[in-house]
């Protein structure tokens, strides 16, 4: 079998990727591990950035989030028993967030290639790449009902996630990886429950970080700070609501509504980035290439952003031969790569109670978290950084300082 682009993987990136060369007139095959059935009903967070909302709508794939997303103007912060709003919406020129759960952004992606007629293969396995440096590069795997196929490609876009084989498939003579492993986790509950409150609510205290969140009017989504090496068993549904009650507490009567837990699980937390991004005629794109820690809500909208500037440096190639967005695509999306892992560092070392903090480092943190939620110019950049840097399509040849 040939096709244009082979892409691995049926997540956010690998979807939209397919979506985006459909529309340029691209011939792609989609190839998964995992069935339709277990891509959508995976439930997983969705704050989406204002780029992210935008390409839905502009690419026709955006009417169930639009009918279903919650859309946000800000976020709060809460520490010292305090409550202090971001108003993103004023600060960054009337950009929003919308909260729309991650399976939902697939089922609509899922739908688009559904209805473009594009090819998709679910439940593969012991995938393998070869020929990455030639003109033909080729995907092996085993379709679900185990014979062995092989597509031959102009091009393969690596959208298998971090454990996936096309990251492994760059030599490790040129790949360097950059890592970082936070000392917490996250434990993550969703809760049969109506809304504590109408936008995300971050929240430092002593005792550790807390997140409200939502899904639903329903269902909402709060998480912990947790020892990483911490089991379920660690957490019975009593201890989990009183420590969000504790740290979610603020002395002006606010009340946590609780409900019961459907679902609860513990992520461990990193930063990690791989250098380069493409060898010979793969391109990686989204986790494959860079995790997030998930305070600053940057891992889905870091994949929509990569593959735009894939999509466009593919079209570049077949419009008129052009290569030179191909060869750059490593550094156009390392250059934002790196921006979200500053800010969701900087969000994540802001909010979580660091243990082995010596009194100073802890007065130190609540200075910054002071400064940020009473300083407009600190405020401003909070709320640029979580909204979404514009997607940078060419070289900054200026300064603007």
């Amino acid at each position: 079998m040939r096709t244009h682009v082979g892409i691995i993987g049926a997540g956010p990136a690998g979807l939209m990727l397919a979506h985006l060369l459909h529309r340029k007139g691209i011939e792609a095959v989609v190839i998964e591990c995992r069935s339709r059935q277990e891509i959508e009903k995976t439930i997983r967070a969705g704050v989406l950035e204002q780029m992210t909302v935008d390409l839905l709508n502009e690419t026709g794939a955006g009417e169930r989030m639009m009918k279903m997303g919650m859309f946000h103007k800000g976020i709060e912060i809460r520490f010292n028993g305090k409550r202090h709003r971001i108003d993103m919406h004023r600060l960054t020129g009337g950009k929003n967030i919308t909260v729309y759960p991650q399976h939902e952004v697939l089922k609509d992606l899922i739908a688009a290639r559904v209805k473009a007629g594009g090819e998709m293969f679910f439940n593969v396995s012991d995938v393998r790449l070869s020929d990455l440096d030639s003109s033909e590069p080729k995907i092996h795997y085993q379709n679900e009902n185990g014979e062995r196929e092989e597509l031959i490609c102009d091009y393969i876009a690596g959208c298998d996630g971090f454990h996936g084989p096309s990251r492994q498939s760059i030599p490790q003579k040129i790949r360097k990886e950059y890592q970082k492993t936070y000392p917490y986790g996250w434990l993550g509950i969703l809760a049969q429950a109506p809304p504590s409150a109408p936008e995300l609510v971050y929240a430092h205290h002593e005792d550790g970080f807390a997140l409200l969140s939502t899904r639903t009017p329903d269902i909402q989504r709060l998480y912990l700070q947790v020892n990483p090496s911490d089991s379920m068993n660690d957490w019975p549904d009593e201890r989990i609501w009183e420590k969000l009650r504790l740290r979610l507490s603020a002395d002006d009567g606010w009340k946590l509504i609780e409900g019961p837990i459907i679902q609860k699980n513990i992520v461990s937390m990193r930063s990690f980035i791989c250098d380069p991004m493409q060898y010979g005629r793969l391109f990686l794109a989204g986790d494959a290439a860079h995790i997030v820690p998930p305070t600053g809500a940057k891992g889905l909208n870091l994949a929509m952003a990569d593959v735009q500037l894939l999509a466009k440096a593919l079209h570049d190639y077949y419009a008129a031969g052009e290569t030179e967005r191909l060869g750059r695509y490593t550094a156009a999306c390392l250059r934002r790569v790196w921006k979200a892992e500053r800010f969701s560092w900087y969000m994540t070392s802001m909010l979580h109670r660091h243990h082995d903090s010596t009194p100073f480092d802890y007065q130190i943190q609540l200075a910054e978290l002071d400064h940020v939620t009473t300083s407009k110019a600190a405020a401003q950049s909070l709320a640029e950084n979580y909204v979404g840097l514009p997607l940078e399509l060419e070289e900054p040849s200026l300064s603007i300082i």
